[in-house]
């Protein structure tokens, strides 16, 4: 009797044992099935800054129409730390936006590019939003290619008062070196350029109006697609006196003319530099206002216009920069056999 009990004993825990460890197996399949799960891979990545309301249907801001463009079928993607869901198409095409201002849009970047939802690892980066430019070299709903991007805050700053007359009142801050300008890369802005030169830009009657209140040649022509350096500053600065400064600081730091005033690159760049490296970064940005007011309008009336004294052309600006972008992406994802090891020669 006491021998069956036995075996009965030692046949029952073997059954437990058998129990516990085909468990253990299932779970581990299950964790490991779950840890093993393919991450998306990027081909290029759109990050625009900010959306008036919906992605789609209402008022345009900047991610909409690449949204209608490329995203309308896809689900969103929660990535902790953003500022908004990512969207992804099945082309290996991928946006979302970022949020306005430098901390903003790069924290959002830093998060994307760190969840391991996304191989970016070949990813391309392109940073399009809606910008400012002086009336010396660009006009409303230009499209510009940033050459070089500047972060404008990260310096000495003083009241004019307080230097020397009608000198300068920026100096650099010793010790950013490294992370107050970024040059991006000529041979990809040269491809870039190449490809969407023949994009027929949109205009309007309200910016072509708007543009002969400008003496300048360059604001009173048709809109166009340029390049040249895009000036980072969470600081809105404005005026004849302020542009001159950005300009001042673009030959400082040895990069092509001040173009384009923005909130966001050049610390997204910092991000991408720290992580990815910027090689594969391009900075696309529409022109809608001037960085300054005519002559015959003061600085502080150009930043609060009254009814009917804005420039117009924001849809169209938006419109251009979507057109612009989507040539240069469509291209990349459609030769990406030869694109994703890196930037071709050109032809």
């Amino acid at each position: 009797m006491q021998n069956l009990l036995l075996k009965l004993t030692l046949v029952f825990a073997a059954f437990l044992f058998a129990l516990g460890f085909s468990a253990n197996v299932f779970s581990t399949e299950k964790n490991i099935a779950k840890d093993t799960s393919k991450p998306i891979n990027v081909k290029v990545f759109i990050g625009a800054m900010f959306e008036i309301g919906n992605n789609s249907g209402d008022k345009a801001g900047e991610f909409q129409f690449w949204f209608e463009r490329y995203f309308a079928n896809s689900k969103p993607i929660t990535v902790k730390g953003a500022a908004n869901s990512v969207y992804c198409n099945q082309n290996g095409v991928c946006g979302s936006v970022l949020g306005m201002g430098k901390v903003a849009s790069s924290s959002s970047m830093q998060a994307i590019i760190l969840n391991k939802q996304f191989d970016v690892s070949k990813a391309y980066f392109l940073i399009s939003g809606v910008a400012g430019t002086p009336p010396s070299k660009g006009t409303i709903a230009d499209v510009s290619w940033g050459s070089w991007l500047i972060d404008y805050d990260l310096g000495h700053r003083w009241h004019p008062s307080e230097g020397e007359p009608d000198a300068p009142t920026f100096t650099p801050r010793k010790g950013y070196e490294s992370i107050r300008r970024y040059q991006l890369n000529a041979h990809l802005l040269n491809w870039a350029l190449h490809i969407s030169d023949d994009v027929k830009l949109t205009d309007s009657e309200s910016a072509r109006q708007y543009r002969q209140r400008y003496p300048q040649t360059a604001a009173r022509r048709k809109p166009k697609v340029g390049y040249g350096t895009h000036m980072t500053g969470d600081t809105f600065f404005h005026g004849p006196g302020l542009s001159s400064e950005a300009q001042y600081m673009a030959e400082l730091y040895g990069a092509d003319d001040y173009v384009i005033t923005e909130m966001e690159a050049a610390a997204i760049a910092q991000v991408l530099d720290r992580t990815l490296g910027i090689n594969r970064m391009m900075s696309l940005r529409g022109a809608v206002n001037f960085d300054q007011g005519h002559p015959n309008e003061r600085t502080l009336d150009h930043l609060d216009p009254a009814p009917g004294e804005t420039a117009g052309g924001f849809e169209e600006t938006l419109i251009n920069i979507s057109a612009v972008g989507a040539k240069v992406v469509d291209h990349i994802v459609e030769n990406w056999h030869v694109w994703q090891h890196d930037v071709p020669p050109l032809p």
